[in-house]
């Protein structure tokens, strides 16, 4: 989900700004597109990461089995519908504020290292 979201977030949004006239191939153009696609990668990762954290989490029995959760399903069914929809973006902020600054390195760094190299940008 990291690199669907990263990847996607980043060609859609970098050709989505290239549209309009303002906007050209630049440095300021892959700040942007980076940063979009730091925050549609986490948006699509959190429920994941949220889920996997919570069943990892939860206190088992003497053979191992969770306590809390049957599975991952019962995880998601019950977190619902205890705590809202929402339950699933907890720890977001931290998700971003690590997604959202490597995006922007790797994007940067990629386009720079491409032109360097006379190949066409992403």
């Amino acid at each position: 989900m990291v690199n669907l979201g990263d990847l996607t977030g980043y060609d859609i949004s970098k050709r989505f700004l290239l549209r309009f006239p303002i906007f050209s191939d630049n440095i300021i153009t892959h700040a942007l597109a980076s940063l979009v696609a730091g925050l549609i990668a986490a948006i699509l990762t959190t429920p994941f990461d949220t889920l996997k954290t919570r069943l990892m989490n939860q206190p088992t029995d003497k053979a191992g089995r969770g306590i809390l959760y049957k599975n991952t399903t019962d995880c998601i069914l019950q977190s619902v519908r205890n705590e809202g929809l929402f339950s699933l973006y907890k720890g977001f902020l931290p998700l971003y504020l690590r997604l959202g600054p490597w995006a922007f390195v790797f994007w940067i760094s990629y386009e720079n290292i491409e032109k360097l190299l006379g190949g066409k940008t992403f």
